[in-house]
């Protein structure tokens, strides 16, 4: 059976940078403060008139050119986001749409932070059974349009951008093996009141502020660490593998004091811990792909990578590959 091999790796951020400076503009607070609880120094955001099939399209556009590979090619494409265009359609078809690809069906996952990695393991198995070839897996958000400025806990966090890859089939290279949780545990303690079936959106939830983003965030600390450490100890475990084998850790860069502390766990020292927070901030299910793409000149081919993610719901887990190029 053939494994899910990357291929090529996409990301896309805009040019308009938030910086902790201008969040002090906006609200009580100051650089040190946002910085020595999340590490992060900016965020990018997106323009008014583009949304998560922008960031698509663009990286869709990057994957098809850098494997000399056509439009027409493109069997599958899933997009994980939880800031999608609309309800109604899915963002998934927009990029198909927008970027041509004429032959290829799509499909949004929503899994809050961990999404990226719940649709790079549910696109595996297209391949794996031989049934496409070619598959692309996106992770985009604009997370900046469900963000309460007057929430100086929340608000500080989120950034808009995304990436992807390119999976096709391998004998030696790809997706080897994953374990992914979820739970309804969490539902309270991460989340946007409404918009949905059950508190469809009205006045009265405008005015409440019931459309933006809220979390618990010490409980989401403290679940983050654990089963994102938890999951890739199983991992390890379950396919004999020692931390000293392991070439890179991708984690969800939801806070640098999270990621810091799942290392410390794991016994995994930071500098093959993938981090971009500082430029970025937490872009739900866009970290882990724009961690891939600015960091792809350092991954090499056999190179054992361990991604690992927890997002709202709860969901959480951890996937093991092999670098492919």
């Amino acid at each position: 059976m053939p494994k899910a091999a990357i291929t090529a790796v996409g990301g896309y951020v805009s040019d308009k940078v938030l910086s902790n400076a201008d969040l002090e503009k906006m609200m009580d607070t100051n650089d040190e403060w946002i910085t020595s609880r999340t590490g992060i120094h900016e965020r990018r955001v997106l323009p008014k008139d583009q949304a998560v099939s922008d960031i698509g399209v663009d990286v869709v556009n990057q994957l098809l050119e850098k494997t000399n590979t056509s439009n027409e090619e493109i069997d599958l494409l899933i997009c994980a986001t939880c800031t999608g265009d609309y309800i109604i359609p899915d963002t998934a078809n927009n990029i198909c749409y927008k970027a041509g690809l004429t032959n290829t069906f799509g499909y949004d996952i929503n899994a809050a932070c961990s999404g990226f990695l719940f649709a790079l393991y549910t696109a595996s198995q297209f391949i794996e059974t031989g049934r496409y070839k070619k598959v692309i897996v996106i992770g985009g958000e604009k997370m900046t349009s469900y963000m309460n400025y007057d929430d100086r806990t929340t608000s500080i966090l989120f950034g808009d951008g995304g990436g992807g890859v390119l999976l096709e089939p391998s004998e030696k290279f790809g997706v080897i093996d994953a374990i992914l949780k979820g739970d309804g545990v969490g539902s309270q303690m991460l989340k946007i009141d409404a918009g949905g079936s059950l508190n469809p959106m009205n006045q009265e939830r405008l005015d409440n502020k019931e459309n933006f983003v809220t979390q618990d965030g010490k409980q989401v600390f403290k679940r983050a660490v654990t089963g994102m450490s938890t999951t890739v100890e199983e991992v390890l475990n379950r396919n004999n593998l020692e931390p000293n084998e392991i070439n890179w850790i991708v984690p969800h860069q939801a806070n640098e004091r999270i990621i810091n502390s799942v290392a410390r766990q794991l016994s995994f020292p930071m500098d093959r811990v993938m981090l971009n927070i500082d430029k970025y901030g937490n872009t739900s299910a866009g970290t882990i792909p724009l961690c891939l793409w600015e960091y792809e000149s350092q991954l090499n081919k056999g190179d054992n990578i361990i991604l690992t993610a927890f997002g709202g719901g709860f969901t959480w887990g951890s996937l093991y590959l092999k670098w492919a190029y």
